[in-house]
């Protein structure tokens, strides 16, 4: 017995094309809703559907422009609670704040957990997310989190690409577990890049690399990319070692303006992302790009949560 009466499944603005790629994935129709701003910048939803006593899952990945995106998503909770939902979900592909998940400086917030609480006082239930930054993030909520993650598909692209000798780079020491999980998917080494970053101006520097690359073709894999400046020194880096070719790999391409210039270059052989949020701030025109579909896995989680079906089980 289904614990809510049927599914819905609604779409914010930041990335409607997602929300109805899941839904096509679903078989089913995506829910009608009102999501504007009025000339003095609030913002009005409204769901057209009737959804008393429904399984309510809202896709709304947090993108530029982030606050506004946000605001959308809490309105949208606030609204469906007060329609009578029977169960909210908020699904939030890119959670942004992710940075913000430590006092790192003096006087400074934890905005990551700050997210959390906005999201459980206007009425999630649960939340549904794709490869948090800090995987502490999850515990920073009092509700059910589920976490799934893309690298597996992204692991899968590159076994598909038959390269002659893959290395997996990771662009720093914290993010080793995770290129250590897609090396050993691929079957190849894993090399690390030991970097700097001083003050709070977006810059890093690649200092050290640890692990064998001459001849090899490496891919740099990371969770987010945002200047690009971090991966354009490891490419760099990668580079002046005498590699075969260099491919950059993230699950969310959240690429501000200054990350076109840095990584659309003949350095980099292709760049690959998932969809988990829409380019709003460029494209590239040189480098070979590759575009992975999340709605599969954000589509089959749903289905699972609503059925009470095993999330976990998505990737055994």
């Amino acid at each position: 017995m289904q614990p809510f009466r049927e599914l819905a499944v609604f779409s914010g603005n930041a990335h409607r094309e997602l929300a109805e790629s899941v839904c096509k994935h679903l078989e089913m129709p995506l829910g009608e809703c009102e999501v504007f701003e009025f000339s003095n910048e609030e913002i009005f939803v409204r769901f057209m559907d009737n959804i008393r006593e429904r399984d309510v899952f809202l896709i709304q990945p947090i993108v530029s422009p982030v606050n506004t995106r946000l605001m959308e998503l809490l309105v949208m909770i606030d609204a469906a609670k007060r329609a009578s939902a029977g169960r909210i979900t908020a699904v939030i592909p890119y959670y942004a704040y992710g940075r913000s998940d430590k006092k790192d400086q003096p006087r400074v917030p934890v905005t990551a957990r700050l997210l959390a609480n906005f999201l459980e006082v206007a009425g999630a239930d649960r939340v549904l997310t794709l490869d948090l930054h800090a995987g502490q993030i999850q515990g920073f909520f009092n509700i059910p989190v589920d976490e799934l993650t893309a690298f597996p598909m992204i692991a899968d692209y590159f076994r598909s690409e038959n390269l002659q000798s893959p290395v997996v780079v990771a662009t720093d020491v914290g993010g080793a577990k995770r290129a250590r999980d897609v090396a050993e998917r691929l079957g190849c080494e894993l090399a690390i890049i030991d970097k700097r970053r001083s003050g709070n101006d977006e810059q890093a520097e690649a200092m050290t690399l640890i692990g064998e690359v001459e001849g090899h073709d490496c891919i740099i894999v990371d969770d987010e990319i945002l200047t690009g400046g971090t991966v354009a020194s490891a490419v760099r880096l990668l580079r002046s070692r005498g590699v075969r070719s260099v491919q950059v790999a993230c699950v969310h391409p959240v690429f501000a303006s200054k990350a076109f210039d840095a990584l659309d270059t003949k350095d980099v052989d292709q760049i690959v992302f998932t969809d988990s949020l829409p380019l709003v701030h460029g494209a590239f025109s040189q480098v070979e790009t590759a575009t992975l579909s999340t709605a599969a896995i954000l589509g089959d989680a749903i289905h699972r949560i609503h059925t009470g079906g095993s999330v976990g089980a998505l990737f055994r």
